[in-house]
């Protein structure tokens, strides 16, 4: 009964607000890749469309930590209904960093090339390439939190390939491909990246929502 009335609550607020939600980031390319994932009857807006424009602090210690400083950051001061995600990059043989702190690997400008080029040196000469993409998502409506992982194995290039993309695309090779994800065209890499599985994962929960009030 209490999670019918949860999932009903949910409902009726995506129907009062036209689903309506804020993401939270003004990054473009995130913003062009999940706005790809999301079904048309849901309307995403930035954090600049909300006037947000304060670069929330990601101090967490893990990925998780970080998507839901950022979702509860705009809950908190802007009132709305949120997600925020945050992702990072695992390398087995540096034991799992560059993680939570991918995006200032380098430095805390956050430079896409120079994480790149800091990754590549730091792996100069190892033959253990495997890694792992994850992105997690936190969904802030009606007071509560939901979480959603995406996970995606592959390996580190030996060099950068590609100009799509962004972040370690260059350098990243999902498993089963030999190209890496900047090769790859965004519908191409839509299909299979970590945090497309994520998003999909937030779809079907609002989806399921749906269902129940039918039920």
């Amino acid at each position: 009964m209490l999670k019918f009335i949860l999932n009903y609550s949910i409902l009726l607020f995506f129907k009062k607000t036209k689903m309506k939600i804020v993401f939270a980031s003004n990054n473009q390319n995130k913003i062009k890749e999940i706005q790809r994932l999301i079904p048309s009857n849901i309307q995403i807006l930035s954090l600049k469309d909300i006037n947000c424009l304060v670069d929330i602090p990601e101090i967490a210690t893990t990925i998780e930590g970080n998507s839901r400083i950022k979702a509860d950051y705009v809950t908190q001061h802007y009132g709305y209904a949120c997600f925020a995600d945050d992702s990072g990059l695992e390398v087995e043989a540096l034991n799992g960093e560059p993680g939570v702190f991918s995006a200032r690997y380098a430095g805390e400008e956050k430079e896409d090339q120079k994480n790149i080029d800091k990754l590549l040196n730091v792996l100069s000469g190892e033959l253990n390439r495997k890694a792992n993409f994850k992105t997690v998502i936190a969904l802030n409506l009606k007071d509560q939190q939901f979480l959603f992982t995406g996970t995606i194995d592959g390996k580190i290039a030996f060099e950068q390939k590609g100009l799509n993309g962004f972040g370690y695309d260059p350098v990243f090779i999902p498993d089963g491909y030999e190209n890496t994800f900047a090769e790859m065209t965004l519908e191409e890499k839509s299909k299979i990246s970590h945090r497309a599985k994520a998003v999909r994962k937030l779809i079907d929960f609002i989806n399921k929502v749906n269902i129940s009030e039918e039920l």
